[in-house]
């Protein structure tokens, strides 16, 4: 069995860091829990990727089955320094981003949240930081991407929802619409992350980042043509494929007062960075926690109906409507 990674990990696995801050770098952030049945493709994609200047930093969050041994492999065939592994803080996924993400030793001029089960398209790094350089610098960037669903064989079954309206703060209050796995990023929108510290209680990495760049005026950009091949299989909480058991879940977790706790957690992160939010959006916010507050359903809905809040679908706003009547949000 293979031990758990722990910190310095063994020296077979360190490497030293040889990437810069150049003018077109990227830090690959890949997180990983034994993910052994699906590393490779991941990091085969990686390697044939037609944008050449990246690094990979692997957070193992504990493995106890043979997906060190699949790092190690492919490390040797990278030149010294392109891949570098460190342990996991051991607390699931989210933490393990974020810890990733805020280790200022990894620099770049952009980052890539990477996921251990997927496969990403040739072109995934080269459309990201094209569009990533045409923002001016010193303002936080975020790309992201429809998804193509595959199966555990990598065939293709379907694609994520498309998504039509605008990314903002707006629609960021109430829903996530950029998958982590997709994510690519500046170093402004870095700079937040790490501003807010790694040890914030947030929903989930992808969601927060979105909330982060939007709130504090970034860019977003989604793409509606997929950049990776998006694994469904067992391990899956929902498959993105299954549209009705999706929204029998939302309804559930309307129910159950999920949204509610989801908004809870996110306003009390947000407020740890509100000196960056730009006022407007600082205004929407305390106007979103003040309806919240509201006791007459229907000054509920009017207040966020003025505020202009909204989720991308139509049933996502009728759940929105239903949720703010029923005092769910």
């Amino acid at each position: 069995m293979v031990q758990a990674a722990t910190t310095p990990i063994d020296s077979s696995l360190r490497g030293t860091p040889q990437h810069k801050a150049t003018a077109n770098s990227v830090a690959i952030l890949l997180c990983t829990y034994n993910g052994a049945k699906f590393l490779e493709q991941q990091l085969q994609s990686i390697k044939h990727q037609n944008h050449k200047n990246w690094q990979i930093w692997v957070s193992d969050d504990g493995s106890t089955d043979a997906t060190l041994d699949v790092v190690r492999r492919f490390q040797r065939l990278l030149p010294t320094g392109t891949l570098l592994v460190k342990a996991g803080p051991g607390k699931g996924s989210t933490k393990n981003f974020l810890s990733l993400a805020c280790d200022r030793q990894i620099t770049a001029r952009w980052y890539a949240f990477c996921d251990q089960d997927d496969i990403w398209e040739k072109d995934k790094l080269t459309r990201a930081t094209r569009w990533l350089e045409g923002v001016p610098v010193g303002t936080p960037a975020l790309y992201c991407s429809r998804t193509r669903l595959v199966n555990e064989l990598g065939h293709q079954i379907g694609y994520s929802p498309l998504f039509t309206k605008a990314p903002n703060f707006k629609n960021a209050l109430l829903q996530n619409i950029a998958n982590g796995n997709t994510m690519v990023f500046n170093q402004a929108a870095m700079d937040l992350l790490r501003e807010a510290g790694a040890n914030l209680e947030v929903v989930i990495h992808d969601w927060w980042l979105y909330l982060v760049v939007t709130s504090c005026g970034g860019k977003v950009f989604y793409d509606a043509q997929p950049s990776i091949r998006y694994r469904q299989h067992a391990s899956n909480l929902i498959g993105a494929n299954d549209r009705v058991r999706q929204r029998l879940s939302r309804l559930k977790s309307l129910w159950n007062g999920n949204y509610k706790i989801w908004n809870h957690t996110n306003i009390r992160s947000l407020r740890n960075i509100s000196a960056r939010i730009t006022p407007d959006n600082l205004k929407v916010l305390n106007h979103f926690c003040a309806a919240r507050e509201l006791t007459n359903p229907l000054s509920r809905l009017t207040t966020l109906r003025q505020l202009g809040l909204y989720r991308q679908t139509l049933g996502g706003n009728l759940s929105l409507i239903l949720g703010t009547l029923l005092g769910k949000i």
